[in-house]
């Protein structure tokens, strides 16, 4: 995740990991919420869904969804990406 940026965008998808940028400062956990935030919009469920597990002060996170199956959080990034594009 690297915070700071212009704008909220998923930048790379690799087979386990996605690359996140965040318009929020890494300051007292907003970038944290920023991040649940938009995975909620990006998943279509709710931030309330999405917790950091690891990670929670670097930049390398490890995200609990729960609602979803793996595969639907695929199918649901992977047709996020196509629209940005």
């Amino acid at each position: 995740m690297q915070p700071r940026s212009s704008r909220n965008e998923i930048t790379e998808i690799t087979e386990d990991c996605l690359r996140i940028k965040l318009t929020a400062p890494p300051v007292e956990g907003e970038a944290n919420k920023k991040l649940a935030k938009f995975m909620g919009q990006v998943l279509g469920c709710g931030a309330g869904k999405i917790k950091v597990i690891r990670g929670a002060t670097g930049h390398c996170k490890l995200l609990e969804i729960t609602g979803l199956t793996e595969d639907e959080i695929r199918s649901r990034v992977d047709k996020c990406c196509r629209k940005s594009v």
